[in-house]
């Protein structure tokens, strides 16, 4: 069920991270690999007028499995974008409510 929403990066890097980012995340969280969701979003960056390059930015909507995971897949994220050519990352994370959260017109 992670959602993992991606920018600043180019869609080949992420692809080719994405089966090890996967792999480990759902190690780390003991989840099946396809609850996750792996999404890249497209954006253009503007600063003093001008078309600049992204900075990267990873969202991650899930519910809450404490301080010590959540740190373990920040470290993970962070070390593969950073593998991927990108020396900074940011990473912030979503804390849903299985009471707010509906799948197919039910909640968790």
């Amino acid at each position: 069920m992670p959602q993992i929403k991606i920018r600043g990066i180019e869609t080949e890097k992420i692809r080719k991270l994405s089966k090890p980012l996967i792999d480990e995340l759902a190690m780390l969280t003991q989840s099946p690999r396809d609850y996750f969701t792996l999404e890249v979003i497209h954006s253009t960056f503007v600063m003093d007028g001008e078309v600049v390059r992204g900075y990267p930015f990873v969202e991650i909507a899930w519910f809450d499995r404490g301080q010590e995971i959540q740190d373990q897949v920040a470290q993970v994220i962070s070390r593969l974008i950073n593998e991927a050519g990108y020396p900074n990352v940011d990473i912030i994370f979503t804390i849903l409510e299985e009471a707010r959260y509906y799948e197919n017109g039910q909640h968790y």
